[in-house]
This record gives C-alpha cells, structure tokens and sequence, in this order.
C-alpha cells in the first residue's frame, strides 16, 4: 500500500475558473445598467433579482412570461466567431413571444452555459443581450453563468433566455376578436431570425458551401447571423391607436404553423404569397437545399417575422403606423370562414 499523499484538488483544477466568473459579472455591470428602467430594484450579483410592478398604471395586471432559446444558429456563431449579436436573438425570441399577448416587456434573464468560460466572448453575448434589452425596452435584471467541464466541445457554449411582461386583463390579445373580414398585415423579418438553422447548417454541410461567399452584396455568414427583429416597441406604439385583433409571431413552423395559433376553429387565413419580396436568403436556400415550397413554409418566416390581424377598417392607419416606426410593412391576406380546424390556404 502506497503512504504517498494524493494531490490536493480544488475547483480550479477541476475545469471551474471562480476567478473567471467574477470577472464577467464586472463586465456585465455596466451593461445591465444600461437597461435599467423604473421598477429595477436589485442590481447584477445578487442571490435574486427585485423589481417593483408598476400597478399605478393598472387596474387589473396580468404578467405574461415567455422563454427560448435560438437554436442552432448559435453553432454559426462560434463557427465565425461572431458573438456580439446572438445575445439580441435571445432577447427577441422571448419578447416578440411576449407582445403578441398585448404586453409590454419588464425584465429579462439569461442563462449561459460553457464547458470552459471565456470571458470575453461571454461578454459578447452579454453586450448582444443588452442591446436587445434596449430595443425591447426591458431590464436586464441577472442571469446565471455556468461553468460545466466535460458537457461542452472546446468552444461551445449554450444560451437560454426567460422574460417577464404585463398587460390590463381586459386588454389582453388573445384572438378572441378575430372574424371574417380581417386583414392581416405583415411585418417584414430581418432574414432567418433564429429558426431553421438545423437545415441551413445541413444545406451548408451538404453543398459543401463556405460562409465566406458572398449573398445579396454581403458575406454569407454576415447575412445568416443577422438578428432577429424586435417589434415590441413598434406593436406598443400600434397598441395605443389600433385595436389589434391578432398576432402571431412567425417562428419555427413559418406561417403554416404560427398563424392558425391565434385563429379560431372555424376560421381560416387567405395568404398571397407573392404580395411581398422575400429576403435573397431564402431563394437561395431554396435553390440550393432543393427545398420545396411547403417545406420553406413550414420552416422559415419566408420575409414575415410577425403578422398584425385588423378589422379592416383599420387596414391603412395600421400600415401607416407601422411604417412610420420604421418598419417594412404590407398587407398579406385576410380572414375567412373555414370548414374546421384553422388553416392556411396560399393564394
């Protein structure tokens, strides 16, 4: 029997740099406080985060609570080596989820796991987080960095996204008020958003295709890590002239999927397909995965990331409000009567 001592471990020795971790939550101080709104109670580093609900502005508050994450476009990110706007991706999949219930964005927390943490590009993520917190108008109020040697590849790391809203119960958008008649008006996306990268990567691999080449004047991989769109602020600007009927935020399913969420059982929805220009990447997707057009359809938003249903009285004023927040906007279909479960039919 061997009388030698063994080493003395410890954490660091281990794969979890504490060190590490207390550098990034300095990183992420400043970017946090950049978010604060009213209601912000606690700042980053504690055990939980506070924040005071701002009741005086209601009679009735419901929160409405939404989280994701953004898939496999993450592994497009490491691949090129881009960090600093995914981070607005996961901000946009839990927000845009949020405001088609008529709610405003409060506070938003993340989540980041890494076999090894790197602070910088930890950071990255974080800034990209920040920003997508302004443009939501939300708080980003704490979050939780893991450090798990061993569950991730050497540079690999993992996101996920939780975010909190409130709205007047009366004045929540559930698609009760939805009828025949409606118009459906389409907000332009920003290219993929953060859904469909599974099959993007496979046409990529497939086709042997460096992201390098160059797509609609810029670099491939520039225009496939294009952030998602956050259209809270421009729908809460709709919110207090129109009354919106319905919105579906287009995400993985594409329109085939998501719009028929907030539709009645007996109605259907009347899409004309070429009443709005599709961005390059999805023709050339199309082109060079052999995709059918059901399969774009039931896969990628195809150039609409969220659809407003008005009565159509309101068809023009939502068009000009929309377009004065800056929006790419167009009318795409309306509602019809249907024979059972809600649908839609390509015109």
């Amino acid at each position: 029997m061997s009388n030698k001592h063994p080493q003395s471990l410890n954490y660091k020795n281990a794969g979890v740099d504490i060190e590490a971790g207390n550098q990034l939550v300095n990183r992420i101080k400043p970017i946090a406080a950049k978010t604060r709104i009213p209601g912000v109670m606690s700042g980053i580093g504690g055990f939980g985060s506070l924040f005071e609900l701002p009741l005086e502005r209601y009679q009735q508050p419901i929160l409405v609570s939404a989280t994701d994450g953004v898939g496999t476009k993450l592994k497009l990110a490491v691949e090129l080596n881009c960090h600093n706007t995914i981070g607005i991706d996961l901000v946009a999949m839990c927000v845009n989820d949020i405001i088609v219930q008529g709610a405003e964005s409060l506070f938003f927390l993340d989540y980041f796991a890494t076999g090894k943490l790197n602070v910088d590009i930890a950071a990255a993520v974080i800034e990209g987080i920040g920003r997508g917190c302004e443009l939501a108008g939300a708080a980003l109020v704490g979050g939780e960095t893991a450090e798990m040697p061993g569950m991730y590849a050497d540079g690999d790391y993992d996101l996920a996204g939780f975010s909190v809203g409130i709205v007047e119960k009366s004045k929540i958008i559930d698609g009760s008020k939805v009828k025949v008649g409606d118009k459906l008006i389409g907000i332009a996306s920003s290219g993929a958003h953060s859904n469909g990268y599974s099959l993007i990567r496979k046409v990529i691999e497939t086709n042997k295709i460096s992201l390098d080449e160059t797509l609609d004047g810029r670099r491939l991989g520039e225009v496939l890590l294009e952030p998602t769109r956050i259209y809270v602020k421009s729908l809460l600007s709709l919110l207090k002239v129109v009354e919106i009927h319905a919105l579906a935020h287009i995400t993985g399913g594409g329109i085939t999927e998501n719009l028929p969420r907030v539709l009645a059982y007996n109605l259907d929805a009347n899409i004309i397909l070429n009443s709005w220009s599709q961005p390059e990447v999805f023709a050339w997707l199309q082109s060079q995965g052999n995709i059918s057009e059901a399969n774009m359809l039931t896969t990628f938003n195809c150039g609409i990331g969220m659809i407003v249903c008005v009565a159509v009285e309101d068809e023009l004023q939502t068009l000009k409000i929309l377009a004065e927040q800056g929006e790419a906007v167009v009318s795409i279909g309306e509602i019809v009567s249907g024979n059972g479960k809600a649908k839609v039919n390509y015109l």
